[in-house]
């Protein structure tokens, strides 16, 4: 599967352009797919179900999204919400 950010079309022009491309050099799909999952989820539960006014309505629930998002919002793969993994990790014992 070549994605879109991976194509010759899309690569290609930012090589004739010198800008540097942030993948792990191999122009896998694998590079943004946790970015791309994060994003899908905010156009889903928020940006594709508010009309916002203008540019700054936009920031300010976006920003309460992402506190709800991080703080409040259940992850199914965390068992948890993301701030106590993130804030609350157990100390592994040191390696002799």
């Amino acid at each position: 599967m070549v994605g879109q950010f991976t194509s010759e079309a899309f690569t290609g022009l930012l090589k004739k352009r010198a800008i540097q491309i942030g993948m792990d050099g191999k122009g896998c799909w694998r590079d943004n797919v946790f970015v791309e999952r994060l994003w899908r989820t905010v156009k889903y539960e928020e940006v594709y179900l508010h009309a916002y006014e203008s540019v700054s309505q936009a920031r300010e629930s976006l920003a309460l999204y992402f506190e709800i998002y991080n703080s409040k919002r259940p992850h199914a793969s965390l068992d948890r919400r993301p701030d106590e993994v993130y804030f609350n990790r157990q100390q592994l014992p040191r390696a002799a």
